[in-house]
């Protein structure tokens, strides 16, 4: 116990020295903190958003549909097996059948994608109900996205045209019923959504679909032939790569940060051993072996990241606290410019393993910074010491 008590006396008699190397380290840590809390919710976040609109339980989609190739949809439709439409009828899992299309809006072309949804499904969090009773003969959900872009707005009609499952075309008026607010692009941009019943009578694919949606915690129904089942971590995986890449790109400013930290208290380091050098040949001369010194510099160079922890906790717990409970907020086209699902809202996510294992990372740069000007005197003579010479 007596190395560690006399390093912390020594760093308490350095006075600002100390306390400014603390500073400068608590930045790192408060920074590292913060921005991996704040990826870990935007994980969450988008994660929660897909789960509870889209994605639900996992998905099975028919056989060759690929949702990034349009050339897919159209002939992306199959009956749906006999344990799947039990499930959906059941309401634990929604049935979507997909049609591509376009559309007439102001006299322009938009290609589109005709979505059909059962308006009393509660598997998923899109808001179909809008679609039941309104009176209207091909009633259409559209997302805020979509009618900014094609200039649509509730009451409106606009014509669509596609082709069924024979290949022939057909058009029609649709009445826009409803103009649905969601953070999630993927259910909005370029799609729009129908009755099921209505858009198979109209593609000619009755008892038909493109996928079924499982809801949220509904475990997968088994093997369904001709369908592929995709779940949760397949369906979030890009989503999750592209986090883990920003990640990436973000430890970048973690280790310039974390370099001008270790470079203060090398320099702080090196000084001190330098100023203290008598000091040290006395300590030699009363037979204190040259690993117990070199311990006890290393020792006293660790307590800036002890230091680092207390200051960065007296500024950081408070700051870190409020965007814990109020968020980031962002505008429409602020969320939008992320590219994925994102409320206006941005909460991070502080769990105790980050905070471990940054407090741990930084306290052991922190011993090995403070190790390399300290093992110089393992080299070091007494009676050069006491002269005031160090090498």
């Amino acid at each position: 116990m007596i190395i560690p008590k006399l390093a912390l006396r020594n760093m308490l008699r350095a006075g600002v020295r100390t306390w400014l190397n603390a500073a400068v380290l608590s930045m790192a840590f408060v920074t590292i903190i913060g921005a991996q809390g704040l990826y870990e919710g935007w994980d969450t976040d988008v994660s929660r958003l897909m789960v509870e609109t889209e994605y639900g339980g996992g998905q099975y989609w028919v056989a060759g549909f690929d949702p990034f190739d349009p050339f897919t949809l159209q002939d992306a439709h199959a009956a749906v097996p006999t344990g799947l439409a039990a499930q959906v009828e059941a309401g634990r899992a929604a049935a979507l059948l997909y049609v591509p299309a376009t559309i007439y809006p102001g006299g322009r072309i938009r290609s589109v994608v005709l979505k059909g949804i059962d308006p009393g499904q509660k598997a998923l969090g899109i808001p179909s109900a809008a679609l039941a009773g309104t009176g209207a003969a091909l009633p259409a959900l559209i997302g805020s996205r979509m009618a900014k872009a094609a200039g649509l707005a509730k009451g409106d009609t606009v014509t669509a045209r596609w082709r069924d499952a024979r290949g022939v075309y057909d058009a029609r008026d649709l009445t826009i019923v409803e103009v649905m607010q969601t953070g999630v692009q993927s259910i909005d941009e370029g799609q729009i959504w129908m009755p099921l019943e209505t858009l198979r009578e109209m593609a000619g694919t009755p008892g038909q679909a493109t996928m079924v949606s499982l809801a949220k915690d509904v475990p997968p129904a088994g093997a369904a032939a001709g369908w592929d089942f995709m779940s949760i971590d397949v369906l979030l995986k890009d989503v999750r790569d592209l986090i883990g890449a920003k990640k990436i790109g973000g430890s970048i400013v973690y280790v310039i940060l974390m370099f001008l930290a270790m470079l203060a208290v090398f320099d702080t380091q090196l000084l001190s051993i330098w100023r203290r050098r008598k000091e040290i040949g006395t300590m030699m001369a009363m037979g204190v072996t040259r690993q117990r010194a070199v311990a006890l510099f290393t020792f006293e160079g660790g307590l800036n990241g002890v230091f680092a922890a207390l200051v960065a906790a007296l500024w950081g717990i408070p700051l870190l606290s409020y965007f814990a409970k109020h968020g980031m907020t962002f505008t429409g086209e602020q969320a939008d410019s992320f590219g994925m699902a994102l409320d206006k809202g941005l909460f991070p996510v502080y769990g105790a393993g980050l905070v471990l294992s940054t407090t741990l990372l930084v306290f052991a740069v922190t011993l090995i910074v403070s190790y390399l000007p300290a093992r110089k005197i393992s080299r070091l003579k007494p009676t050069d010491a006491l002269r005031g010479r160090t090498s």
